[in-house]
């Protein structure tokens, strides 16, 4: 490989101690590195656009490592990042690969071949990049596990409530092996009738039953080589189990109305959101069938549980709706309110909420009058008390812009990248509604407007019994009511507003 090549790999250079020099520029150009040097982190921003690779050389911390992973988070970007450090810092090493580096060189290293090999296949032009959120200690702990399993061809169990990311999950398995080049095919058990599930897994010969006019490949075959995922595996009608289960021994398959044997290559990734043994010992899941799609068992949290996601895949479902032009913005109030949140929806509705925010905002930024949640029970039962959120935060993220991904990137070939470099907020109490004996003077209409109906509100819940009758009085339900009232308590009262 040589510098005239057409696979250069363009490579933006950042080294705080020392210059490189032109001996040493020379070697990467004979790699097919092409280098641009900077200096400074205003340069990076310009210079990462045009960038396959990051090079960054390291001191006595991975701090440079960080810093640099959220400058290309907040600028939308996926380009992977090199680290080079001293030989005598061993565990700047280590932890610069905790911390989702590429690869880790040497400083004092030149040699083409080990440059070759630490960003082979960074310049091949059908990389693509998909991102995914792990942030969370939790979810890092269950990223470096998958990663691992996915080395293998062993079938796996993904286990978690609905909408928690199972699906996601079983993307990074494949992307992350041996097959992440070959087909990943997903089915939901539960979404079909039985018959139809049989003929999409196995497929037909031409005139197995009326209407089958040709032969048709089942999801099996089309994941030869790859990754078939069944989703929902609890829901499997018990006569397809069986057949299931011999697939899954022999790894062959007899189409329906057909008699040849075809030999697969697959491997199985199942998921559930069901207690199976629960199922088993009620006799609706076979326990052979249980054992073999279960050598290894990965349990993915709730969102609840893992709040250090939960503003990282806002970020993620908002750069979907951006555009072009500024990225959107999520106030510190709101922040807090979604790490508040249950989650009882997990992220598909985080999705929604985000959506929602999107359509009500009308501009690009999200404030916690435009969060409005599936179940939105916030009153003091449900939410625990925010007393301040401006103490909530550190100082540098009040106000912080959530732009295009928090996110961990992953290119599909050679093999998944993660990193995340983001800080999890805290879920912070949420204080009960002050009550103030002088009412502020609003300063535009639409203050007057929140003073008014707070005031007609709070009358309402004071010559009531409940809540419920309070909502009644005023004609609306009474989840609209706790909706306004958590309105209230994110805007602490500040807009004019009193009782």
């Amino acid at each position: 490989m040589n510098a005239s090549s057409v696979n250069v790999i363009h490579a933006v250079w950042l080294d705080p101690f020392s210059p490189i020099d032109a001996a040493d520029r020379a070697q990467l150009d004979a790699a097919g590195i092409s280098l641009e040097t900077v200096s400074t982190l205003g340069d990076l921003t310009l210079a990462l656009r045009r960038a396959h690779v990051l090079v960054i050389r390291l001191g006595d911390s991975a701090e440079l490592l960080q810093e640099v992973q959220t400058l290309i988070a907040q600028l939308g970007h996926t380009v992977p990042v090199l680290c080079r450090v001293d030989r005598r810092r061993m565990e700047v090493a280590v932890d610069a690969m905790r911390l989702g580096a590429l690869h880790v060189l040497s400083s004092d290293e030149w040699s083409a071949a080990a440059w070759q090999g630490a960003v082979k296949g960074l310049n091949a032009p059908e990389l693509k990049t998909k991102s995914y959120v792990f942030v969370d200690p939790i979810s890092q702990h269950l990223l470096a596990l998958a990663q691992r399993v996915a080395q293998t061809d062993v079938t796996a169990l993904l286990v978690g409530p609905t909408g928690a990311g199972k699906e996601v999950l079983a993307r990074v398995l494949h992307e992350s092996s041996p097959r992440a080049k070959a087909p990943f095919v997903a089915l939901n058990c539960a979404a079909m009738p039985e018959h139809l599930i049989e003929d999409m897994l196995f497929g037909h010969e031409k005139g197995a039953f009326t209407g089958a006019l040709k032969e048709h490949k089942g999801l099996f075959e089309q994941a030869h080589g790859g990754t078939i995922f069944l989703d929902e595996i609890g829901e499997m009608p018990m006569n397809l189990q069986a057949k299931l289960l011999r697939v899954l021994q022999e790894k062959k398959l007899n189409r329906l109305g057909g008699e040849a044997t075809i030999d697969l290559d697959i491997r199985v990734i199942a998921a559930t959101n069901k207690d199976l043994k629960l199922a088993i010992e009620q006799r609706e899941f076979r326990e052979d069938l249980y054992f073999r799609i279960s050598t290894f068992r990965l349990r993915i949290q709730p969102l609840k549980d893992r709040p250090g996601d939960i503003v990282p895949l806002v970020a993620q479902s908002l750069a979907r709706h951006v555009k072009g032009g500024l990225p959107f913005t999520v106030t510190a109030e709101a922040q807090v309110l979604l790490q508040s949140y249950p989650w009882p929806g997990n992220v598909r509705e985080l999705e929604n909420v985000v959506q929602r925010a999107v359509v009500l905002s009308g501009g690009r930024t999200i404030s916690p009058a435009h969060l409005m949640f599936d179940d939105a029970q916030m009153d003091e039962q449900a939410m625990p008390a925010m007393p301040s959120i401006a103490a909530a935060l550190p100082p540098t993220y009040a106000q912080a812009p959530v732009e295009p991904a928090f996110v961990a990137a992953a290119p599909v070939a050679p093999a998944a990248t993660y990193y995340a470099s983001v800080p999890a907020y805290g879920a912070t109490p949420m204080a009960p509604i002050e009550m103030r004996e002088e009412p502020a003077a609003p300063i535009n209409l639409d203050s007057a407007v929140k003073a008014s109906e707070l005031q007609v509100i709070m009358a309402a819940i004071q010559s009531t019994d409940s809540r419920l009758e309070a909502a009644a009085k005023l004609g609306i339900s009474p989840r609209t009511l706790r909706y306004k009232l958590a309105q209230m308590r994110t805007r602490g009262m500040n807009e004019g507003a009193s009782a």
